[in-house]
């Protein structure tokens, strides 16, 4: 169980951060690196929020089961 917790946290934590780059990157405000394709497509910051959202549900669930 201890190892689940983890790794739900590890891949929520990843996850985040990813899907704000993504979001970045999309948006535009993230020109690295910067002949990366996903530069100044809105695509890209749907996908990285609904990646932000997944990777916080992980992580709080990550969170409840290291409580119980």
């Amino acid at each position: 169980m201890r190892l689940l917790v983890r790794l739900l946290r590890v891949f929520g934590i990843s996850m985040v951060l990813m899907g704000l780059l993504w979001i970045g990157q999309g948006t535009g405000y993230i020109h690295w690196p910067a002949d990366s394709f996903m530069i100044d497509h809105r695509p890209w910051a749907l996908r990285g929020a609904i990646m932000l959202v997944v990777g916080v549900i992980f992580g709080l669930t990550g969170r409840y089961l290291g409580r119980r």
